[in-house]
């Protein structure tokens, strides 16, 4: 996986895009490509980037039947440093590996940036550093309008 993994990246990174995630289920059967660049993904880029991994597959002799390849979604992972930085003044999920000495371990709040190997997060009105090597998971939280609730139909 990551020798496949390997050449995706430097496939994407040719084709302008950063690769996210990828997964292999199915004993490696479905290869699961998500993708990304600033502005965003359309389908017209995963197909793009879907028909340059199949040849590019094809030369390397990665063997699969089944390739999907799509945007990460709006609750994005944050797997690299740079993923932090990129993504400050975001609202993020973080899960951490080993507890705090109050024996939290989710964390909420808004992305400050990250440097030196730490993560800046505002939560309540304070700033928490979390060590970027102990994230066991991080993703940003979509801002959601909050819902009007069911239309109602009024009786005549």
């Amino acid at each position: 996986m990551a020798a496949m993994a390997e050449v995706v990246e430097m496939t994407l990174a040719g084709m302008g895009f950063e690769l996210v995630d990828a997964r292999a289920s199915g004993g490696g059967r479905l290869l699961a490509i998500f993708i990304d660049r600033p502005g965003g993904i359309t389908v017209d880029h995963c197909a793009d980037v879907s028909r340059q991994l199949s040849r590019v597959f094809e030369v390397e002799g990665i063997d699969y039947d089944r390739l999907e390849v799509s945007s990460p979604g709006l609750d994005r992972p944050l797997r690299k440093a740079a993923d932090f930085e990129r993504f400050a003044g975001s609202n993020v999920d973080v899960k951490m590996r080993t507890p705090d000495a109050s024996g939290r371990r989710r964390f909420a709040g808004v992305l400050r940036g990250a440097r030196d190997g730490v993560a800046m997060l505002e939560m309540d009105g304070r700033e928490v550093a979390l060590e970027l090597n102990d994230i066991d998971k991080a993703r940003l939280v979509p801002d959601v309008p909050a819902a009007a609730g069911p239309a109602r139909k009024g009786k005549k």
